[in-house]
């Protein structure tokens, strides 16, 4: 199915494609879809214990997003804990806070990608 979409979508080189799982945090860190970074995104309202939960998407990842920190003043969360657990089952996991909502953490999402892009075509 990727290999259709980008015959269709007939991307420029060096062009940044993501592709975004609609399933759940196991399946897709089976297959390789020949990615450069593999980004799993986990929201504040999912609970510090989410890579503990599923192990193999954070080992698998090579970054990962932590979204809606905007909200934490309202959540019991434990950003710390959270990191913790991931870097426990990631050691290399780059990490990245971000809220979509207050821009916080953008800046830092935009270099991340951009160095990754630059990494990847040489």
């Amino acid at each position: 199915m990727l290999a259709e979409a980008l015959r269709q979508l007939d991307p420029p080189m060096h062009s940044l494609l993501m592709i975004e799982n609609v399933g759940n945090l196991v399946c897709p860190a089976l297959f390789d879809l020949g990615e450069h970074t593999r980004v799993v995104i986990m929201s504040v309202t999912e609970g510090e214990d989410k890579p503990l939960k599923y192990p193999h998407m954070f080992r698998a990842s090579d970054v990962m997003v932590l979204s809606k920190v905007d909200l934490l003043p309202h959540l019991d969360f434990d950003v710390e804990q959270c990191l913790a657990h991931a870097r426990r089952v990631n050691p290399h996991l780059e990490i990245v806070t971000l809220s979509a909502a207050s821009g916080q953490g953008l800046e830092s999402w935009n270099g991340l990608l951009r160095r990754r892009m630059q990494a990847a075509v040489g």
